[in-house]
């Protein structure tokens, strides 16, 4: 209990006294170009991955080598 009091409390003050992050600083070379539209990040972070989930399935389904026992 004590040791969970004493990690939760150094979290907290280490939170509480931190400086921000800087976010709107930016760092030499930092080039980040245009931002994405909703449809390109579903697309991108949805669509694809399902697509490349049932591709490589299929793939694995097609060439499985191995004789179904009836």
């Amino acid at each position: 209990m004590r040791a969970g009091a004493v990690a939760a409390g150094t979290t907290l003050m280490m939170l509480l006294m931190s400086s921000p992050a800087l976010a709107l600083t930016r760092d030499d070379g930092d080039d980040p170009g245009p931002g994405l539209s909703v449809l390109e990040t579903l697309g991108l972070y949805v669509a694809l991955p399902i697509v490349l989930f049932l591709v490589i399935a299929g793939l694995v389904m097609v060439l499985d080598k191995s004789k179904k026992q009836a």
